[in-house]
């Protein structure tokens, strides 16, 4: 009987460790955010300067100066998610189409702009809700096709990790009145979910409310006052900044901290 109770214990034991493993692969593709492959389609907009695809609804403003370049999309209104997708990373694939490229090379690609809806045309707007669409920089488009002026082809989509180089960085916006920041430069998750402030001199963490996009609200009072930053990226995961912006700071200036995800 103790030989047939070991025996039990060990058949049990085998079970679980089993178990254990294959929920491992399973969970593993989207903790690292390659999981699999979605259906949506592209387009692009502007020209081979990328200059239209600058500002846009995430709040941000020049994309070459802050490292995100041509390599970015607009989302439709679905994906968007009301702002709250802004820094995501995305990989596509050209999918279906006569006109994509041999081999099919995927681009990745950074969420930077809306592309919004147009309720007044309910056909025909890729847009629309609950449509899934990517707006391309027109050179990321070119690498998908061999000729632009198919104008929309079908894709394969899936999020990815973000790489960026250095750390996060912070965009001090606003005037006296009202004080905001913009946060970009998030590797990993890409996407923010929440942030926290702690001035130089309180010493006291503060919650911040988002006001759209990636541009988060800071009280007043930190006016004047050196500030470090906790952010929660998409996934959950956080990481605090000390220090991250000097007491000297102005509106307009950006600044590196020396953290990242």
């Amino acid at each position: 009987m103790a030989t047939s109770a070991s025996s039990s214990r060990v058949a049990v034991a085998a079970t679980v460790k089993t178990a254990a493993a294959l929920l491992l692969l399973m969970v593993w593709p989207a903790a690292a955010g390659g999981g699999g492959w979605d259906d949506a389609h592209a387009t692009f907009y502007g020209d081979e300067t990328g200059a239209e695809t600058m500002q846009g609804a995430c709040g941000y403003g020049d994309l070459f100066r802050q490292g995100y370049g041509l390599e970015t999309t607009a989302l439709s209104v679905a994906l968007f998610n009301e702002g709250w997708s802004c820094g995501g990373c995305y990989e596509l694939r050209c999918q279906g189409s006569t006109y994509c490229k041999p081999g099919g090379a995927p681009v990745t690609v950074t969420a930077t702009n809306l592309c919004p809806a147009n309720y007044s045309k309910p056909d025909g707007n890729w847009c629309n809700p609950p449509l899934r669409h990517f707006d391309l920089s027109k050179p990321m488009f070119l690498r998908l096709v061999t000729d632009f002026h198919v104008g929309i082809i079908p894709v394969g989509y899936r999020r990815v990790p973000c790489a960026k180089r250095g750390g996060v960085r912070f965009e001090m916006k606003g005037n006296r009145w009202w004080v905001a920041v913009l946060v970009f430069n998030v590797a990993g998750a890409g996407d923010v979910k929440a942030m926290a402030v702690r001035g130089s001199k309180d010493g006291q963490w503060m919650d911040m409310t988002r006001s759209w996009g990636q541009i988060w609200n800071v009280h007043p009072r930190h006016i004047g006052q050196g500030l470090s930053f906790r952010v929660v990226a998409g996934d959950g995961r956080a990481v605090a900044l000390d220090d991250a912006v000097p007491p000297t700071w102005a509106f307009g200036q950006s600044f590196e901290a020396k953290g990242q995800f």
